[in-house]
C-alpha cells in the first residue's frame, strides 16, 4: 500500500509545507537522508495552542500536537524527495516539549510523533528517538519535532 493510501486509510493528509519562521529552510538532503528542521505543529499557519505542557497544555493534547508535527516534516519530506514510498527508513527523531516546572513526561508527549509514523509507515517508520524537556520553544509553541529520513 503506497503512503498516500495509508494516510488516506487512518483519514489524515499532508500540509502544505510550513514556511519557516525564522533565516532556514524546512528540509534538506544529504545524501540519501532528509534532515527536517524542526516542525511546529502549526494547523493552516497558526498555532492551535501556545504554552508549557504541564501547565497550559496538557500532556495528551500535546501528544496530538506532536503527531501534527509529524505530519508537517512528511510533508518536508515529500517535498524534497516527490514521494514519500520513497522512504526506507525513519533513522531518528527529537521532540523537544516546552516543559512546566515538574512536567516529566516527556516522553510520552513524543509517542504522539513515534506512534504516528509507526501507524503511516509501518517497520519503517520504528527510529531512534530523544524526547527532551526544554523552557521555551519557538512562538509559545508546545511541542517541535525534527527527525532524520533515508531514502531509496
Amino acid at each position: 500500500m503506497s503512503v498516500a493510501a495509508r494516510l488516506t486509510e487512518l483519514g489524515l493528509s499532508l500540509p502544505a509545507v510550513a514556511a519557516p519562521v525564522a533565516a532556514y529552510v524546512p528540509a534538506v538532503v544529504s545524501g540519501n537522508l532528509v534532515f527536517t528542521s524542526g516542525q511546529l505543529p502549526f494547523v493552516d499557519g497558526a498555532l492551535p495552542a501556545a504554552g508549557k505542557v504541564g501547565a497550559e497544555v496538557s500532556a495528551e493534547d500535546a501528544k496530538g500536537y506532536a503527531a501534527t508535527c509529524i505530519l508537517n516534516a512528511l510533508a518536508a519530506v515529500e517535498a524534497q524527495i516527490g514521494s514519500l514510498d520513497r522512504v526506507t527508513r525513519i533513522v531518528k527523531v527529537t521532540g523537544f516539549v516546552a516543559s512546566a516546572s515538574g512536567f516529566s513526561g516527556q516522553p510520552g508527549v513524543v509517542n504522539g510523533a513515534s506512534e504516528l509514523l509507526g501507524e503511516i509507515l509501518g517497520d519503517a517508520g520504528v527510529h531512534a528517538r530523544s524526547a527532551v524537556g526544554v523552557a521555551e520553544l519557538p512562538l509559545n509553541a508546545p511541542v517541535e519535532i525534527e527527525l532524520i529520513a533515508e531514502f531509496a
